[in-house]
């Protein structure tokens, strides 16, 4: 990919990718600085970033990747902090306050990152399976879950499946 090349990728890919972490990690600042750091990766690998396989794809994987490795920095932060700070001074979440980003927060790491990809990114449950390297039955299991947790979590008794549902 020449440098003109990945200019127009990134002015066509950068917004779009952005959104799509925000949903995968419930943090719109968080997204956009992992979307960020893939594409100053990208960058360095522009030459051999071919068009035909999905260097979108790269970029998300890699932005995804960071956005793991940061949540484990944090949360081993907050351990840390946990042990020292004293439990009843941490306010507790205002059940009043439930939405979807709040539901999605809710579901394990795979299952939101499977939701995000099948249904704000539209990939396919063989995309999403190449993609995050777990098995097409797997990301099946996770998606199911997942509108299973969400439906819970938002107050709809009964999840409606889609036509595309397996």
């Amino acid at each position: 990919m020449t440098d003109e090349e990945f200019a127009v990728f990134y002015a066509q890919a950068v917004r779009r990718l952005t959104g799509q972490l925000y949903v995968m990690t419930g943090d719109f600042h968080e997204a956009q600085d992992v979307v960020q750091e893939a594409f100053a990766r990208a960058w360095d690998k522009r030459h051999r970033l071919d068009r035909d396989l999905g260097p979108e794809a790269w970029v998300r994987t890699v932005a995804w990747r960071l956005a793991v490795s940061r949540w484990r920095r944090v949360l081993r932060g907050r351990r840390a902090w946990q042990r020292r700070a004293d439990p009843a001074a941490a306010p507790g979440p205002d059940p009043a306050a439930v939405d979807l980003g709040e539901a999605l927060r809710r579901l394990p790491a795979r299952q939101r990152q499977c939701a995000a990809l099948y249904y704000v990114c539209d990939l396919t449950v063989e995309q999403i399976a190449a993609e995050t390297g777990i098995a097409a039955g797997t990301v099946k299991t996770h998606l199911s879950r997942a509108r299973t947790a969400l439906a819970a979590h938002l107050g709809d008794p009964a999840p409606v499946l889609e036509e595309r549902d397996v």
